[in-house]
Parts: structure tokens; C-alpha cells; sequence
């Protein structure tokens, strides 16, 4: 892991992001193009011609750099496509740092793009290599994967079953509620708790409401190098830790995996925190984006990233300390559950979040004086997943 990083190093001086849900009439170019025009329309006098290199993530919405170079009619620019399950968007952002802060470059621009409703499909499309059948990915849905989290974490920490049911059911009902804040939100509706629990069944005890959306959508960011930044923008936002952990793999085949963690987030929050000189996350944190891909994910990534002790994640959940006026608001642009999951958008889209909150610019959702956010991105299955964290602050320093 890196003992390193590049805290204070780069920054962020413009973003751009599309509405996310069910685009029937906008191609995989219209959505970048979109999110693209907003992006440089925040820095008058910046065009295409002077972004120096491009990073690209998307799952399946398009082969190598030409995804986005004809789209853009870009002039020759080097264009990288990179891929990493639901951690794409993310991995471009973090490719496109390095190439900032190893000096490289001084303006580049990673974009987030992905087109999932015209596959026809109600989930992720991508076709799995072939293997010997003992991964799990190879047998079972996401739905029924990450439904497995829910009974190993009672089991585990000894929770009555309806206690989970109900902090389940509580972190789409805050998700929901803070989405119906957000005009770029997939879902823009309140949703009662009542409905969330009287919800058709997907696999396990998730229901619909337990499960994120499937979308798509386009987000990106202009990165330059942090000394440069006051030169486009009077509100800059600092990258301060990149992390990124990638599994072993071994979960199926390992009797000592029990479903309650997610190894690689601790592994990744942890590097993160080193980098950003964060001691303790739960007080030092101002908001946090977190891949809430399933309701019991949201709940067990609070103790893996440190916001809140093992087996305590539920009850702080109930109690209100995720919510926009809690003590550590999660998700308040409404998270993949409410925004939707347009996998080589999303963690472009929670940067943009934080981008907007630094900036006051979040509206009815806008919380008082940031200063340091959370990005998390998790790819893949419980027990063989990827693992992206970031830190990025108001300031430097």
C-alpha cells in the first residue's frame, strides 16, 4: 500500500455532471458531451484544445480511447479508457492525478460515462472470463450476493433480525429523502418507510427499495496542479488521499470469510487515512460518499471506514447519525440508491457532490462549512471485490 500518496499535490477546478436515470433519447456521446460542456463552462477561457490528456472510465459503454475522442472530435489527444468494475469512474480520477502530480501534465480531464438502459437488461452487463466454478460471481446475482450481508451481520453481532430489517429500510428512506433534494437525482421522490418494507422481494430479505438504480448518466473532472488552481477557480477542491485495494479473491474458497466486512475497504480507508493524516474519521470527515449499492452494504461500510464501532453501524444508522443533520452525513446527494448507478459515472458523481458542497453550491441539501469529504467506491462481490477511497478537502493543508 502506498505510504506516500499525493496529499495537496492536485486539485480539482471545475466539474460537470448530467441528470442520471432512463436517458432514451441521448447516445453515450450526448451524455459526455453533456457533462463535458458543463465542466468547461465553469472556466471561461478553457476549452478542449488545452485539456493535455484524457482519462476515460466505462464499464461497457464503449471500447478504448475513442469512446471519447469522437465524441469530443478531440485533436489527437492521448485518451486513456480504463476499467475497474463499479470503481471505473474513480479509477479514471485517480489515473488522472498521478498524471498531474508526477508532472506529466498540467491540465487533464477524467470522464465518467455509461449507457445501461439500452442493454435491456435490469442490471450490469458484463460477461465474466471463464473459471473452474468455484467463484461466487459466476453462480450468483449482485442482489443475492450482497443479500448475504444481511443474516451474517445478526448472526455476527447477535442483532434481532427486525432491528436490521428496520436499519435497512432506514438507510433507503434517508437516501431516498435526500435524492428528492437533488434536481440530478434518478429517483427525486420521498419514499415512506411503510413502502420500503412492503416492497416486492429481489433475493434475500431486499426488497426493491434495498437495491440501487440502474442508470445512465456522465460526470468529470478538470485537474490541474494544485499551485495552478486559484488560475481557473476561487474555490478549488484538494485531492488530499487516493487509495485503491484489489482483493485477493479467495472469499469462496475461504471459510473465514463470515460476510460482515468488506477486507479491501478497510485496507483502502486505512491507506487513505495515512495519506490525509486523517486520526479519526468520524469527527475529521464532513460528509461522506459511499458506494451504497445495497442497503447492508451502506450499513457495513460505516464500520469499515471507520464511522462507527463494529456492530454499531445499525443502531447509529436508526439514530439519525447519517442524515443530513447528523453528526456524519452519508450520501446527501441521495447516494447510488437515489442518484442511480451509471457504473462509469459513479464515483466521478460523488466528487461532484462534494464539489458542490464546498463551494455552497448544494441547495436545500447544503451542509455548514465542509472541509473534508469521503469518496468511496466498491467494485465486484462480497469476499472478491475492489476497493477505492478517496479524501479531498476545501483547503490546503
Amino acid at each position: 500500500m502506498s505510504a506516500r500518496g499525493i496529499s495537496d499535490r492536485v486539485a480539482i477546478v471545475a466539474m460537470g455532471c448530467t441528470r442520471f436515470g432512463e436517458h432514451w433519447s441521448a447516445s453515450t456521446d450526448d451524455l459526455v458531451i453533456d457533462a463535458v460542456r458543463e465542466c468547461l463552462s465553469a472556466v471561461p477561457g478553457t476549452g478542449l484544445a488545452d485539456v493535455e490528456a484524457y482519462w476515460l472510465g466505462t464499464l461497457g459503454s464503449g471500447q478504448s480511447g475513442l469512446t471519447l475522442s469522437r465524441a469530443l472530435a478531440l485533436d489527437y489527444r492521448p485518451v486513456t479508457r480504463v476499467e475497474n468494475y463499479c470503481a471505473t469512474g474513480s479509477e479514471a480520477f485517480r489515473n488522472a492525478c498521478y498524471a498531474v502530480a508526477s508532472g506529466a501534465y498540467d491540465k487533464v480531464m477524467a470522464v465518467g460515462v455509461e449507457k445501461l438502459k439500452d442493454s435491456g437488461f435490469s442490471g450490469l452487463t458484463r460477461a465474466d472470463p471463464p473459471g473452474d466454478g468455484t467463484a461466487p460471481e459466476n453462480t450468483l446475482t449482485a442482489p443475492a450476493a450482497f443479500s448475504l450481508l444481511d443474516p451474517a451481520y445478526c448472526a455476527k453481532y447477535g442483532v434481532d433480525p427486525a432491528d436490521m430489517r428496520a436499519a435497512m429500510t432506514h438507510v433507503a428512506w434517508k437516501n431516498h429523502a435526500n435524492g428528492a433534494l437533488n434536481p440530478k437525482a434518478q429517483f427525486r421522490s420521498a419514499v415512506s418507510k411503510e413502502k420500503i418494507d412492503a416492497a416486492p422481494l429481489v433475493a434475500g430479505r431486499l426488497g426493491v427499495y434495498d437495491c440501487s438504480g440502474v442508470s445512465d448518466g456522465a460526470a468529470c473532472a478538470l485537474i490541474v496542479r494544485a499551485e495552478d488552481a486559484h488560475l481557473y477557480t476561487d474555490r478549488p477542491v484538494y485531492v488530499k488521499a487516493l487509495a485503491l485495494s484489489a482483493a485477493p479473491g479467495r472469499a469462496a474458497m475461504d471459510t473465514g470469510y463470515d460476510y460482515t466486512t468488506f477486507p479491501e475497504v478497510v485496507r483502502s480507508a486505512e491507506d487513505a487515512y495515512r495519506q490525509a493524516g486523517i486520526t479519526d474519521p468520524r469527527t475529521q470527515i464532513s460528509l461522506a460518499e459511499v458506494h451504497d449499492c445495497f442497503t447492508p452494504t451502506e450499513l457495513v461500510l460505516m464500520e469499515d471506514l471507520g464511522f462507527a464501532g463494529r456492530g454499531e453501524a445499525w443502531r447509529d444508522s436508526l439514530d439519525g447519525a447519517f442524515e443530513l443533520g447528523g453528526r456524519l452525513p452519508v450520501n446527501p446527494d441521495g447516494g447510488l440508491k437515489s442518484f442511480g448507478h451509471p457504473v462509469g459515472a459513479s464515483g466521478l458523481r460523488m466528487l461532484y457532490e462534494c464539489w458542490l458542497q464546498f463551494r455552497g453550491e448544494a441547495g436545500e441539501r447544503q451542509l455548514a462549512e465542509p472541509r473534508l469529504a469521503l469518496t468511496h467506491n466498491l467494485g465486484g462481490r462480497p469476499g472478491a471485490c475492489v476497493s477505492f477511497v478517496s479524501v479531498v478537502g476545501s483547503e490546503l493543508g
